[in-house]
């Protein structure tokens, strides 16, 4: 009997806006992996052929680059921050929608503008997106990496801006920041093992139940 396909989803907001995809592609997962306290990772659904896991958004690339689990959804933020040649984006799944940005204090952007920037430090977990995007104005940009807790780093001291994704904008209000600047619209993905998908035959056919199931509401 072949080993079942394993789809990766990340933990966190992204976990509800996928419950819906999931069913009209025909994935139903045990009532556990919507649970958010649920301390398991694996999970059954009633297709014996597919498992689940539930990792952090930024395992998701990982775990399906290097085979461990055949397909995910995950971030363009993430595969753009990793570019693994392994990984196939086949279908924008219209879910997660935010943006990464610039951000600063309030009083620091008062009366500052982004287009005379010439070096600026930040921090931020996306320092390869980040030097990029700076790089293409000419500006030098120094990355302090961090995995989280963003918006403490410029009243710490650490670094004046930080990159970050943005939803509503009210983590950067309530820390006393504002968004200055947008590098890229982020929506989240379904991605593919490049050679699972030419060695295991249920995996197109999966493809193609995601592409169906979204669009069904485009």
């Amino acid at each position: 009997m072949a080993e079942p396909l394993i789809i990766a989803v990340p933990k966190g907001r992204i976990l509800a806006e996928a419950q819906p995809l999931l069913a009209r592609a025909g994935v139903r997962p045990e009532a556990a992996f919507f649970d958010e306290n649920s301390r398991a990772l694996r999970f059954a659904t009633d297709d014996s052929g597919i498992e689940l896991i539930r990792v952090r958004a930024f395992d998701v690339a990982t775990f399906v680059a290097h085979g461990a689990a055949q397909l995910g959804i995950v971030g363009s933020d993430v595969l753009a921050e990793f570019a693994y040649p392994e990984l196939y984006a086949p279908v924008d799944l219209r879910i997660g929608h935010c943006r990464l940005s610039v951000a600063e204090p309030a009083a620091l952007a008062a009366n500052d503008d982004p287009r005379g920037w010439s070096h600026v430090r930040v921090a931020t977990k996306y320092p390869h997106v980040t030097a990029a995007h700076f790089a293409r104005r000419g500006v030098q940009a120094e990355c302090v990496k961090l995995n989280g807790a963003m918006e403490l780093a410029p009243t710490l001291g650490l670094a004046p801006r930080i990159v970050d994704l943005v939803s509503s904008g009210r983590t950067l209000k309530e820390n006393g920041l504002v968004e200055v600047e947008v590098i890229a619209e982020v929506t989240s993905r379904l991605v593919v093992n490049r050679a699972a998908m030419k060695t295991r035959g249920a995996v197109v056919p999966l493809v193609e139940a995601f592409r169906r199931a979204v669009d069904v509401v485009a």
